[in-house]
């Protein structure tokens, strides 16, 4: 058994993480503000703000085994690493694809990065810049792996950007569904539970480096297929192709009025980052199909209809419909 420390942990994929550590039979503890929640069964919770100086004194005096961020906040990591990185046998730090300064294009490892932010706070149109300069923070320490992850789905996903088509599938049943005219676009889904179990099992074996922790590759077709199969999906699948969404004010990738998945040219990379180094240090992926279905699971406990973070709502989607084939 290892002592792990997670920095967050009531959130999503943190959640996750701890989920899988402490099934794994490990003494983990969350630090963290508590505004997502308490900390999972079986784990210690120590409530602090990470904007405070003193954030740490409760875990500083212990020795970790393990210690895992998720934090986009450099301030965050930098005062994480100067308190207890002397107290950690490992360090591993979630990153992501979006550090990188050119994402049109196939990504590796030693692909250039944004420059880094230069404060302690940045803003959401700065994730990226701002995990640059977190993994500048972790690599001053001696032992310790970043994990870049690309998308990620799975039960849970408060971004909606996988369940949004499995969702819209099965509410629309045999009437028409728009989708983005971008089958060929590649794209890479790791579910958030093999995400977590992989970093579990690289902080157990001491992994240290930078890895991409991403999905198969595949398509935005290919998913759009299995999210319709999946849901039983008995309609039409209505392409739009992207000057006329752009058109009509409908966004890529997420947010209010947009259409998951689909990237502009200028972040294809996104859907072809390479996974050899992660797959040969033991990463495992469920097939795409399982994630689907489990996050059809999950939406409809939530609530097909409900409001979301990413997609259309039914009624200007089928105005749109009409409009593209009156």
């Amino acid at each position: 058994m290892s002592a792990i420390l997670v920095l967050g942990g009531t959130s999503w994929v943190g959640g996750q993480i701890v989920d899988e550590a402490v099934a794994r039979g490990h003494d983990v503890t969350c630090l963290a503000r508590g505004e997502s929640g308490e900390a999972p069964p079986g784990a210690t919770f120590v409530r602090a703000d990470r904007a405070d100086p003193g954030a740490y004194y409760e875990v500083r005096a212990r020795s970790w085994d393990s210690v895992i961020d998720v934090s986009r906040q450099p301030g965050q990591v930098r005062s994480a690493v100067d308190a207890l990185g002397g107290a950690a046998a490992h360090w591993t730090f979630v990153s992501t694809g979006s550090v990188y300064a050119d994402q049109s294009v196939p990504l590796t490892e030693d692909s250039p990065l944004l420059v880094p932010l230069a404060g302690e706070v940045g803003e959401p149109e700065q994730y990226g810049e701002g995990k640059v300069a977190c993994e500048l923070a972790v690599q001053e320490l001696p032992r310790h792996l970043i994990v870049r992850a690309g998308l990620i789905g799975g039960p849970g996903d408060r971004s909606d950007r996988l369940g949004y088509y499995v969702s819209r599938f099965a509410l629309a049943g045999d009437q028409p569904v728009l989708l983005p005219g971008v089958g060929s676009q590649p794209m890479q889904v790791i579910d958030v539970r093999d995400l977590a179990r992989w970093v579990v099992l690289a902080a157990e074996d001491g992994v240290a480096g930078t890895m991409h922790a991403v999905g198969q590759h595949t398509t935005v077709g290919e998913i759009g297929q299995v999210s319709a199969e999946v849901a039983g999906f008995r309609g039409d699948r209505v392409l739009a192709e992207e000057p006329w969404l752009h058109a009509h004010d409908v966004e890529e990738w997420m947010g209010p009025r947009s259409l998951p998945l689909w990237l502009p040219a200028s972040h294809h990379g996104m859907g072809m980052m390479d996974d050899a180094r992660a797959l040969a240090h033991g990463l495992e992926r469920r097939p795409v199909a399982e994630t689907v279905r489990d996050t059809l699971i999950d939406e409809r406990a939530r609530g097909l209809d409900r409001p979301r973070q990413a997609g259309l709502d039914r009624a200007d989607e089928l105005a749109l419909i009409a409009e593209l084939r009156p």
